[in-house]
């Protein structure tokens, strides 16, 4: 993630294969909205989307992927499979109460990616937690524009 004059506010290895969600409360109804990616041979490739309610701006676009229920009163949008134009995308990150988040569930997970990056460990990731793991991107840069980008690291 990127300030608006290109100064990294996070940055985390990302391997082949990894997933996370960028997640943020519904600014009307305050439930959580997830749209999840993946690092496909370094692409940035957007696979689905959660959405709990048919709320204000949420809804499901006919041949963009395939809606299937949540089991909960919400859907998946399952199948998106769009690769991100650039493998980047500018986002005003909303205020705490929007929380816009990363979020990491399953392996690595999003701690073992935040300890890869702080002891410089690329490629070997401890087991992962229980509970999804999340960092706050609104704790970092709220009310402000950022990239978020899926980046090479060269050595």
């Amino acid at each position: 993630m990127r300030d608006a004059e290109g100064r990294p506010l996070a940055r985390l290895p990302m391997p082949e294969g990894a997933g996370w969600c960028l997640a943020w409360n519904h600014s009307v109804e305050g439930f959580p909205v997830h749209d999840c990616y993946r690092n496909r041979g370094g692409r940035m490739v957007l696979e689905r989307s959660h959405l709990p309610d048919f709320a204000a701006g949420l809804d499901h676009i006919p041949g963009r992927g395939r809606q299937v229920s949540d089991g909960r009163g919400g859907y998946w949008i399952e199948a998106i499979d769009e690769p991100v134009p650039g493998d980047r995308y500018r986002l005003r990150v909303g205020s705490p109460r929007v929380d816009h988040r990363l979020v990491r569930h399953g392996e690595p997970s999003l701690a073992a990616l935040l300890d890869a990056a702080r002891d410089c460990a690329a490629g070997r990731y401890p087991p992962p937690g229980a509970a999804p793991v999340t960092l706050s991107l609104s704790a970092r840069a709220a009310d402000r524009a950022v990239t978020l980008a899926l980046e090479p690291v060269f050595p």
